[in-house]
């Protein structure tokens, strides 16, 4: 069993990196992908994690690079994945930057939206959530509910913080274009997450994803916690029309999404072990710099 798309500390996630290494074990997952919003701060970390564990006699957990980038578009949310980048690549960790300058500023922005509702929530107490760089709304919802004015984090969505709600504030992101090139140019490999948040019909998502094939994606997230049965059929069809690879996992966060477990999500998720060769497979035909934790053994291809 594998988990390709999880979260720790460094972003939103309420594990820390070598928390995640554990409970992977723990959970019996042969493989995991340490994905977290905007930030790959947390992969060198968890990468030693994953290979320390197996120094020491533990369960051989591969740990592999990863990311997730949300980018620009006009129909619905895009989040791009990227797997086996180099973490240190200058592209990269630039590029990351400019998203966490523009998370910066819209959480300035939520902030005095809450202060003009009466609602005392400053930055600071949203931080203070936040183990990592990557602060963002959810914090808020927890700092809101840590205050009494929400009973759920839920509940901090539905009334403040929402598109259309009155704390919200949009970010800067960068276009599915730029999104991918940046993965690509960090000698990773470009996937696109749980693609039912495009608010697109059948036929425009395939249309669609046909573009971003134009533009270098090479995966698509087929096997996810929210996927019904139906769209894991019409996410794998479009793999095999489009020559991507199929990727997967739980977007697991720890706390703060309890009813989401690492490795089966709600409880009936389950990653085929062997996407993970068509990832690596990949990989070696990219340029040289993308990081894997394999076993005991951390490696740059």
């Amino acid at each position: 069993m594998i988990d390709l798309h999880v979260h720790s500390t460094f972003s939103d996630g309420s594990l820390t990196p070598a928390d995640l290494a554990q409970a992977g074990e723990s959970a019996g997952l042969t493989a995991m992908a340490l994905t977290d919003h905007d930030t790959v701060s947390g992969v060198e970390p968890f990468l030693e994690a994953c290979r320390a564990r197996a120094a020491a006699g533990g369960r051989a957990v591969r740990g592999l690079a990863g990311v997730e980038i949300n980018a620009n578009v006009s129909c619905g949310a895009l989040h791009m994945l990227g797997y086996g980048m180099n973490p240190r690549h200058p592209g990269l960790t630039a590029a990351l930057e400019r998203i966490r300058r523009g998370r910066l500023e819209r959480n300035m922005e939520i902030a005095a939206k809450l202060r003009g509702l009466g609602v005392a929530v400053t930055l600071e107490d949203a931080s203070a959530f936040a183990g990592g760089e990557v602060v963002g709304r959810p914090h808020f919802a927890l700092a809101l509910q840590a205050k009494g004015y929400v009973r759920s984090v839920k509940e901090a969505f539905d009334r403040f913080l929402a598109n259309g709600k009155p704390a919200y504030a949009d970010r800067f992101r960068f276009s599915a274009e730029d999104s991918i090139r940046v993965i690509l140019d960090a000698g990773g490999v470009p996937a696109l997450a749980h693609p039912f948040t495009l608010t697109l019909d059948r036929e425009a998502l395939k249309r669609y994803v046909g573009e971003l094939c134009d533009m270098g994606l090479q995966g698509i997230e087929v096997y996810y916690t929210e996927h019904s049965p139906g769209q894991t059929e019409e996410y794998l069809g479009l793999a095999r029309v489009f020559n991507l690879l199929a990727t997967g996992g739980s977007d697991y966060h720890g706390a703060a999404a309890p009813d989401i477990r690492l490795g089966n999500g709600f409880g009936n998720l389950t990653v085929p072990d062997d996407l993970l060769d068509g990832i690596l497979r990949r990989l070696a035909e990219r340029p040289p710099g993308a990081h894997v934790s394999h076993g005991s053994v951390k490696y740059a291809r």
